[in-house]
């Protein structure tokens, strides 16, 4: 296949090395071809030199490459990848490699992204879905979002993840953890508790206490709390009012485009993929107890990709 700006196919080139061998002038033939005197002769020279095998396109790609990463820097990016299954802003803290670089040596190699692979095993499981449209809020506490996310409960000594799908493992009617998520939009300092059920009240009381949290990290008042559809938030008169306490106004996202709260959807993700299948747990209690160091880790240690820095830096001593 040509190049995808060439002027002329192989065909085209072997018309101006037959044109030119019948006797006629190369500004004629270059013209009526529409390249210039220039590329033709180009390609009669590869002609006389190296016969028909000199017409198809050649790769662009240079002789030597001095400057690049070496196999063993290589290398140590692709066990950092395998080992922690981190992305490239995190791979580079570990590596001491440019997050650029560790980006094309993932893509050199055929690495999946993060997002299209089991969080447990790294396997890749799903196809991909990108959009282009992007927003921000302008400041903290402009608007935070709020999700529910069950996750099955484990059993005693572990679940299947820790023992296989065997017939002796009981994981199934012991119920789910509801895992109450909120995110400012601007920072993107999350929070969140797992919870007996994602009623009213139990909502109400999550978002006095992710407000007190976000607080205590700098942002102090919340103007617009965002959810979805969901009786809780909707039909719930302890939501409302914990909602007023706060001096906030409610919204709710367009029925059925779950991407309007995306920022909580994401971090619902995040979540799966560091904290809740990271490892294999042998009881919920276990899980639950993990969830507070990895939020301070997230908040304070782990670089957000879409901020290039982590979320705490996102917030304004004046905010």
């Amino acid at each position: 296949m040509s190049h995808v700006n060439a002027r002329l196919t192989v065909h085209g080139r072997r018309l101006i090395v037959d044109r030119v061998a019948a006797g006629r002038p190369v500004a004629h033939i270059a013209a009526e071809l529409g390249v210039s005197r220039q590329t033709a002769y180009r390609w009669i020279r590869r002609f006389r030199a190296e016969g028909a095998a000199g017409l198809p396109d050649r790769s662009s790609r240079p002789r030597s490459t001095p400057t690049r990463t070496s196999p063993e820097r290589e290398q140590a990016v692709l066990d950092a990848r395998r080992s922690s299954r981190f992305g490239p802003l995190r791979i580079a803290a570990l590596t001491g490699v440019p997050a650029r670089t560790v980006a094309r040596i993932l893509r050199r190699h055929d690495i999946p992204r993060l997002a299209d692979c089991d969080p447990l095993t790294g396997v890749p499981i799903r196809a991909t879905r990108t959009t282009a449209n992007r927003y921000e809020r302008a400041r903290p506490g402009e608007l935070v979002h709020l999700d529910v996310k069950k996750l099955g409960r484990i059993p005693g000594g572990g679940g299947w993840r820790a023992h296989g799908r065997s017939e002796n493992v009981k994981g199934r009617g012991i119920g789910y953890d509801y895992v109450h998520v909120a995110i400012d939009d601007h920072t993107r300092i999350g929070y969140a508790e797992v919870l007996p059920d994602e009623k009213g009240t139990t909502a109400a009381g999550f978002l006095t206490r992710a407000a007190g949290y976000l607080a205590e990290h700098g942002i102090y008042r919340i103007e617009r709390v965002i959810t979805d559809n969901a009786l809780a938030y909707r039909n719930s008169t302890a939501f409302r009012q914990a909602v007023a306490d706060l001096g906030a106004v409610q919204r709710f996202i367009k029925p059925h485009c779950p991407w309007t709260n995306g920022k909580a959807e994401r971090f619902n993700r995040t979540l799966q993929t560091e904290w809740a299948y990271r490892q294999v747990f042998t009881s919920s209690d276990q899980r639950q107890e993990a969830l507070a160091p990895w939020l301070r880790h997230y908040n304070t240690e782990r670089i957000h990709t879409g901020l290039g820095t982590t979320p705490i830096t996102r917030v304004s001593p004046t905010s």
